[in-house]
């Protein structure tokens, strides 16, 4: 039986069908996202390269500033997607709301409009940032940044097909079977999957401070990612089958993964309950702070 074969199990039809279409529409998302934002650069580069004297002659400020036909397209669509950001954190409040689909996917809209929405909104600022906008700006901007950081982290913490964290024995236990599926294929030899997956021990972890524990998790996913790569030009001289070797380096890269996280779990979930506590106010902030701009701008006039 081939490894590809080996290693595949079956699932619901209908469960598969829908998550292609979600895979689908992020994809598309993601890729309207950047036709976009290559589209405004291409654009408007030498308008946001004028200073703010040439640009009030330049035939694209009327499109292109703040209050222009463009700028305020931008504004508003950025805007509207920011408000749809917190349907997410507003989901664990509202019972009907989460109903509606798996958490998985709400966060998977969450990080996608998240990340566009602020490049709509710094075109829309036509990068000129001051006052109350510029408040909301580098708010939005603190904000985005610590939901990178709160998904990396989240991402670390090993988790079941229904999205509830695994305790330690079962992600000790699937490690335990991950490994005996990748010596079952011979292609790594006990000695080449330790070196691989050489970690520091339970008691220096322990020890660690919460910062340099995030440094050194990001550390050992670099280095497994850089390993991974040289372990897949080295196989493949001696394995014919491209498709098998995939698999199984996807099997290796599973494993490596799960033993890093679970060695670290416990700093991870102290992490994480910190990132709670750092990225709520940031986004209240900038939920107020838009809120003074648009008044601002929609009674004052500036």
């Amino acid at each position: 039986m081939s490894a590809t074969a080996a290693m595949r199990h079956t699932a619901n039809p209908a469960d598969a069908a829908r998550r292609r279409r979600h895979r689908f529409w992020i994809e598309a998302g993601a890729v309207a996202a950047i036709v976009v934002t290559v589209a405004l650069v291409v654009h408007g580069f030498p308008y946001y390269l004028l200073s703010s004297a040439q640009r009030v002659i330049s035939p694209h400020h009327a499109e292109l500033k703040p209050s222009g036909t463009l700028g305020k397209a931008l504004g508003i669509s950025g805007t509207v997607m920011l408000l749809l950001i917190y349907l997410y954190p507003l989901r664990k409040k509202w019972k009907w709301l989460a109903k509606k689909g798996k958490t998985k996917n709400w966060l998977d809209y969450h990080i996608l409009m998240g990340l566009a929405a602020p490049v709509l909104i710094t075109f829309h600022s036509a990068f000129k940032l001051r006052g109350i906008a510029g408040l909301a700006y580098w708010s939005m901007i603190a904000v985005v940044i610590s939901g990178i950081v709160g998904r990396y982290l989240y991402n670390r913490i090993p988790r079941k097909l229904g999205e509830a964290e695994m305790s330690l024995d079962e992600a000790e236990k699937l490690r335990a079977e991950l490994t005996a599926q990748i010596e079952a294929q011979k292609v790594l030899s006990r000695e080449e999957l330790n070196r691989l997956l050489v970690l520091p021990s339970t008691d220096e972890v322990q020890r660690l401070p919460l910062l340099k524990a995030l440094w050194l998790v990001i550390s050992l996913d670099v280095r497994r990612w850089i390993a991974i790569w040289r372990l897949r030009l080295d196989a493949a001289a001696h394995v014919k089958n491209h498709r098998d070797l995939r698999a199984i380096l996807g099997v290796v890269k599973k494993q490596a993964a799960l033993s890093k996280d679970v060695l670290f779990l416990s700093k991870i979930r102290q992490l994480f309950r910190l990132w709670h506590i750092i990225h709520r106010p940031f986004s209240y902030a900038l939920a107020i702070l838009a809120v003074l701009h648009i008044v601002v701008v929609t009674f004052l006039g500036f």
